[in-house]
């Protein structure tokens, strides 16, 4: 294991653990309804960070297999939602990165939840019947293919942690953590209709 990923397990280790027990996904997942209204929050948060990410690393043969953004879009659809209701969504008021160790801080927390997703998606399966095809590609992630990428993503770490401001990088992925608990555990996505086809309401907004 390389010096900083041993940094940021242990330098995060904290934020990590508030957001696992905050979020209560099992909890979250037992309905239909409830996952919808994850992806949701999830959506959002993604919406905000991937743009900024994709300014910010300036690398599109590296980052761009690894937005997800697209696929919580995919999931809504499949989950009942159209167009115009998923572009409508909440989105937080997210602190972005400003240089690319804050990027690299940011994108750890992104790809390091593809390795606990594997685990979800498999749950969901169990739970609501759902597949990558047919509403769960968001959890899926990578896939069959998720190793090979966290183990080149550990790779670009180490070296942009050994080029860069390795303290920055630290710091924020931890802000990022914090950031995402804030939003993922604030009041879900109310669906009018409770089935995702209605208007979504307002809600309140703590992220």
């Amino acid at each position: 294991m390389s010096d900083i990923l041993e940094r940021l397990r242990a330098e995060t280790r904290e934020a990590h653990e508030a957001i696992e027990r905050d979020l209560a996904w099992e909890t979250r997942v037992a309905t239909l309804d409830g996952y919808r209204a994850l992806l949701a929050r999830f959506r959002g948060f993604h919406a905000v960070l991937e743009p900024a990410l994709a300014g910010m690393l300036d690398d599109e043969a590296f980052f761009g297999p690894r937005r997800r953004l697209g696929y919580l879009d995919a999931d809504l659809r499949h989950l009942g939602l159209d167009a115009a209701e998923i572009r409508a969504l909440p989105r937080p008021d997210a602190v972005l990165p400003r240089s690319r160790p804050e990027a690299f801080g940011a994108l750890y927390v992104l790809e390091g939840s593809t390795l606990g997703g594997q685990v979800i998606a498999k749950h969901i399966g169990r739970q609501l019947g759902l597949t990558a095809e047919t509403g769960c590609r968001y959890y899926a992630a990578h896939g069959r293919e998720t190793g090979a990428m966290w183990k080149a993503f550990r790779h670009r770490l180490a070296d942009e942690a050994e080029s860069g401001d390795a303290d920055a990088l630290v710091a924020f992925a931890a802000r990022t953590f914090d950031a995402m608990r804030h939003w993922l555990c604030a009041a879900p996505v109310p669906f009018l209709d409770g089935e995702g086809r209605g208007p979504v309401a307002k809600v309140l907004q703590r992220g």
